[in-house]
C-alpha cells in the first residue's frame, strides 16, 4: 500500500503584485519535452508543495496536464479547464497567499515486445517518486497571491532539476559498502532477459541478501532462502539491520531497538541460519511489480522466481528446493507473498501474509468489483454515499475513493500516476488498444468496466483462483498459508481477509488449514504479534517472530535425504 513521504523545506518567497487566475510554466529545454507536469498550492510552507500531495483530505492542492513532444521554450498553461484535486478546478481555489511549486515528471518512450509504444516515467534508483525523480525539472517555491476572478497570469520556470542518486545515501552501491553491516549485507544487481525482452531494453533488478552468520566459516554449508516482500527501499530498508545501539532520544528509538536486537540475534546464532533476500523491483508504473506476470508490467513473477532467485541461490549457496523456500511480507508483499506461494506452490514452503492488498475482489478495499455497479458511490432509490477509501482504526472516514482516483488522475493520465489504485490496474488488466493498462475504474465517473473485471477475476482474484483450482492447489498448500491482519486495518483490507477465511473453513479434500489472526482495532499494518506492533514500527520482530517458524516447517516437510543439517551448526 501507499505511503505519504515528508522533505525538509526550502523555500524561496517571491511578491507577485498581481493577481492570478492562470498559470504559465516554462521548461528551460533544448529538445521537445513528453512528460506530465504537476502544480501544487499549498498554505503550509513549512516543506516543500511537492511533499504535500497526497491521498488525503489533509493534502495540498495539485493539478496536472499532459505535454507530448512539447517544443522547446513552450510554456504549459493551468488554467480553470485543468483537472486538479482535492478541488476539481482553479475557479474552485479561494483568494489568498499560497505556496507554488511544479514538478515536470519526464517520460521515455518505451517500445513493448508487443509492438506497441508507450511513454512511461522510468525509475531512476529514487523507488518511482516523481516529487523525488531524478532528472525531473522543478521550481524552488515561491510565495504568491491568487485570485480566481483575476485575469493576470503566475508564471513560474523549472529551473532546478532533482540530481541523481550516485554517491548519495540512496545509492544501494555506497550502502553496501557499509560497516560493519557489510561483512552481512551484499547487493546484487541482476539482468533480466525476460524483462528485457519485454520492455525492449535493459531491466535491472537489485537484491538485497543477508548472509547468515558463520556464512565464511563454513563454506561447504547450504542454507534454506526467506524472501521478504515489501515496498522499494534503497537498503535492506525492510527489516531494521542496525550494528549498534540506537540513541534513546532518537525519534525512531524503538523501531531502531528492535533492528538491534534482530542484528545480534541474526549474528549470534540465535536466529535460524537462512539466507533473506529483499528485491529491488521498480517499474515504469510503480515502485514495485506485485511479483507477478502481468500484460502491462511484465513477466515479473517469472524474472524473479525462475532467473534472480536460482542465480542468488548458486552464488551464494542455497539449497534451491521448494522445501527450503519461504516468503513473507505486509501489505503490498503481504499480496506478494500470497501470490507467491500461490502461484509458485512448488516453489515455496511457506507464505506469513500481514495486512495483504485485496486478495477477494468483493473486497477491493471498500468496493465489491462484482456487485457495485460505481467504485465511488452507491445509490439507492433516492439517495446515495460516496465509498470510503481510507479511515483511522476508530472508523473515522479520511478518504474517499473518488477523491483518490482524482489524486491519481493529477499525478498520472492512462494510468500513469505510480500510485496504488493505478499500479493494480496496471498488474490486473490487459493491455488496451493503446498500449497503456485496460481501465476498470473511470477515473473521472467511477463506472466499472465489467469485461476488464472479469480478466481480473480470472488472472489475479486469489479468492477466486483458491476456489477454482483447490482440488489441485489445495493439497499443495497445507501448512504454507498464515494471515494476519487489524480489524481497523486504514485501507478497509480485514475485509477481503475475512472472505478468504470464510471460503477456506468450507473447503473440503483438503480441507484448508490455513491460519488467521486478527488484531482488534489494529490499522495498517498488523502483523499478528503483541497487540501493538504493526509492520511499520517492528519489522524486525515480525522477522524474529516468523523466521523460527518457517524453519520448523522446513524441518517437518523436508524430503528424505534432504540437506537438514550443513547449515543447523
Amino acid at each position: 500500500m501507499r505511503a505519504i513521504r515528508k522533505c525538509v523545506p526550502f523555500l524561496l518567497i517571491v511578491a507577485f503584485s498581481a493577481r492570478a487566475q492562470r498559470v504559465e510554466i516554462t521548461i528551460p529545454s533544448s529538445k521537445p519535452l513528453t512528460g506530465h507536469l504537476i502544480l501544487v498550492f499549498a498554505k503550509n510552507g513549512e516543506s516543500e508543495p511537492r511533499m504535500q500531495l497526497d491521498e488525503t483530505y489533509t493534502s495540498a492542492q495539485g493539478f496536472g496536464v499532459d505535454a507530448q513532444n512539447l517544443p522547446p521554450g513552450t510554456p504549459i498553461v493551468v488554467d480553470a479547464k485543468t483537472f486538479g484535486y482535492p478541488r476539481r478546478s482553479l475557479a474552485d481555489l479561494d483568494a489568498g497567499d499560497y505556496y507554488v511549486q511544479a514538478v515536470f515528471n519526464v517520460y521515455d518512450e518505451f517500445h513493448l515486445a508487443s509492438g506497441k509504444t508507450v511513454w512511461l516515467p522510468p525509475d531512476k534508483g529514487e523507488g518511482q517518486h516523481w516529487n523525488l525523480k531524478p532528472g525531473n525539472p522543478y521550481n524552488k517555491p515561491v510565495k504568491a497571491h491568487f485570485d480566481p476572478k483575476s485575469s493576470a497570469t503566475i508564471q513560474l520556470t523549472l529551473d532546478q532539476i532533482i540530481p541523481p542518486i550516485e554517491g548519495t545515501e540512496r545509492d544501494p552501491e555506497v550502502l553496501a559498502k557499509r560497516e560493519p553491516a557489510a561483512k552481512w549485507l551484499k547487493y546484487m544487481r541482476f539482468k533480466s532477459d525476460r524483462l528485457s525482452a519485454f520492455w525492449g531494453r535493459d531491466i535491472w533488478l537489485g537484491a538485497w541478501i543477508l548472509l547468515p552468520d558463520g556464512f565464511d566459516e563454513h563454506p561447504d554449508a547450504h542454507y534454506p532462502l526467506v524472501v521478504y516482500q515489501d515496498h522499494f527501499h534503497p537498503g535492506f530498508g525492510p527489516v531494521p539491520f542496525v550494528t549498534s545501539p540506537p540513541d534513546p532520544k532518537s525519534p525512531g528509538y524503538r523501531r531502531e531497538q528492535f533492528g538491534y536486537r534482530f542484528f545480534q540475534d541474526w549474528t549470534s546464532g540465535r536466529l535460524p541460519r537462512v539466507i533473506m533476500i529483499y528485491v529491488q523491483n521498480a517499474n515504469p508504473y510503480y515502485d514495485d511489480s506485485y511479483d507477478v506476470d502481468s500484460a502491462n508490467v511484465g513477466p515479473y513473477g517469472s524474472a524473479i522466481n525462475d532467473e534472480l532467485i536460482p542465480a542468488i541461490e548458486k552464488r551464494f549457496r542455497g539449497i534451491g528446493q521448494g522445501w527450503a523456500r519461504a516468503t513473507f511480507g505486509g501489505s503490498t508483499g503481504g499480496w506478494e507473498a500470497a501470490a507467491t506461494q500461490i502461484f509458485y506452490p512448488d516453489f515455496y514452503n511457506g507464505a506469513y501474509i500481514a495486512c495483504p492488498d485485496p486478495i477477494d475482489f468483493h473486497g477491493y478495499q471498500n468496493i465489491d468489483l462484482y456487485e457495485d455497479a460505481n467504485a465511488f458511490v452507491r445509490k439507492g432509490d433516492f439517495g446515495q454515499v460516496p465509498i470510503a477509501a481510507d479511515r483511522k482504526p476508530d472508523g473515522s472516514v479520511i478518504a474517499l475513493t473518488g477523491d483518490e482516483y482524482a489524486f491519481e488522475y493529477v499525478l498520472g493520465t492512462h494510468g500513469r500516476s505510480t500510485e496504488q489504485w493505478d499500479i493494480w490496474q496496471a498488474v490486473f488488466s490487459p493491455a488496451g488498444d493503446d498500449g497503456y493498462p485496460a481501465q476498470i475504474v473511470d477515473p473521472l465517473t467511477g463506472a466499472i468496466d465489467n469485461s476488464v473485471r472479469n480478466y481480473w477475476h480470472d488472472h489475479y482474484d486469489l479468492a477466486a483462483i483458491l476456489k477454482r483450482d483447490w482440488p489441485t492447489l489445495g493439497p499443495k498448500l497445507e501448512g504454507k498459508l498464515h494471515f494476519a491482519v487489524g480489524d481497523g486495518d486504514t485501507y478497509f483490507l480485514n475485509n477481503a481477509v475475512h472472505m478468504l477465511q470464510k471460503q477456506l473453513e468450507a473447503t473440503r479434500n483438503p480441507h484448508s488449514d490455513a491460519t488467521f489472526q486478527y488484531g482488534p482495532g489494529m490499522p495498517h499494518c498488523y502483523t499478528g504479534g503483541p497487540s501493538e506492533y504493526t509492520m511499520q514500527q517492528n519489522n524486525a520482530d515480525w522477522a524474529q517472530r516468523v523466521l523460527p517458524q518457517m524453519v520448523e516447517h522446513m524441518l517437518a516437510t523436508a524430503p528424505a535425504g534432504a540437506d537438514v543439517k550443513s547449515w543447523r551448526y
